[in-house]
Parts: C-alpha cells; structure tokens; sequence
C-alpha cells in the first residue's frame, strides 16, 4: 500500500496557480497514513458518480461559513458533471457543536440518508451553530430519528473511530482550516465557486490525460 512519502505525496497533489500549495508532512508515512485511506476509505460517506473519473475530497466543518458558502456549487458541479466521484471527511474542529453535527450526519448514513442529513446542516445560515439546532436541522431533513439514534448508540465506535482518521488525516496533509478539497491532483482552499470547481475538475482531467 503506498504512503504519504515526498514524492508520492507530490504526485497525488499539485497546487494549481489560485490555490495554495500543500506543504509535505514529515509525519505521514509513521502515522500510516496512505493515499489510499485517505480516498478509499470504505467507511467514508460519498456521493456523485462512485465510477467517476475524477474524485473530489471535501474536509468540511457544519460550523464553517465558508463551507456553506460553496457547498451550492460543489452540489451543483456534481450534478451537472456526472462524472466526479465525491468523498466527504467530516473534520469538526471549530466548536463541541461541529461534532454533534458530524455524529448526526455519519449516523445517518446508515439508513442511506448521509448526504440528505449533510445539505440540511450545511443550509443552516451563520456560524457557532448550536447542537439543538443542528438537531431541529436533521429532524426536519426527513431522516427517521428514532433509527438515527439507534444508530448512533449501536455504531458510536465506529462512527468516532472515522472522525478521527479524519483528523489524523487532515493532521498529516498540514491542513489548517476549513473546507480543503483534494480534487484529482490538486488541493485547494478556502470557499470555492463553481466557476473555480469547474475548472479544477477540468484541469485534473487534463493532468491525467498527460
């Protein structure tokens, strides 16, 4: 399995010209982290198009503004696109309310509705959103919350054991803020339009017809 080493990391991200460039972690390759756990992991929420040929990695925070702010148009490039696959890392570090959010969104992947859970939280206005009405948000997205609840009790561990990696994750890349996205072999910051995503997609599919 490879790891996050110099040259492997260099290969999988490049900065394009507007975004900021990724610093190479020393740590990466002792944590265990490789760049298949970070795009394969098998318990990672996703949505798009699973056979796309191009991925998009979305650390995201339900506190972070900026976040919300671009989330329309990411929604939007992959629906229009077709073919990008998308990988969401729940990375709350911003307040004890941005885990709540990601607990709730993670359980409720279990009854498919990941995604459904993840626009209600992330269409909330504003910052420094409370735990109760991130609540009142997934309660009224349609979920069934007495299964939601039952899934975070049955799948607690393993739903803490995923926000973690993402944390590792996000640690060992040198990520300091909310929303990063891997996108193809590019890494950009910050709230992207969908002007920007578009042609970030356009230029990984270029990259890789090199």
């Amino acid at each position: 399995m490879p790891y996050l080493t110099k040259s492997l990391l260099a290969a999988l991200m490049t900065a394009l010209s507007f975004f900021v460039a990724l610093p190479v972690p020393a740590s990466a390759q002792d944590r265990d982290i490789s760049v298949d756990s970070i795009l394969n992991d098998l318990q990672a929420p996703g949505g798009g198009n699973p056979k796309g040929d191009v991925t998009i990695v979305a650390f995201l925070d339900y506190n972070c503004p900026f976040c919300k702010k671009s989330a329309p148009d990411l929604e939007k490039l992959v629906k229009t696109d077709g073919k990008i696959r998308l990988v969401y890392k729940d990375w709350p570090i911003l307040t004890s309310a941005s885990f709540h959010g990601a607990q709730l969104a993670l359980a409720a992947k279990h009854q498919g509705k990941y995604e459904q859970v993840h626009h209600a939280l992330m269409a909330i206005p504003g910052m420094r959103i409370s735990k109760e009405k991130m609540t009142e948000a997934v309660q009224t997205s349609g979920v069934d919350m007495e299964r939601l609840n039952q899934d975070l009790k049955q799948h607690g561990p393993e739903i803490q054991a995923l926000i973690q990696r993402n944390l590792d994750q996000a640690d060992a890349l040198g990520l300091s803020g909310t929303p990063v996205y891997l996108i193809g072999p590019f890494k950009a910051s910050g709230a992207l339009t969908y002007e920007q995503f578009r042609q970030a997609v356009a230029d990984a599919r270029a990259r890789g017809k090199q």
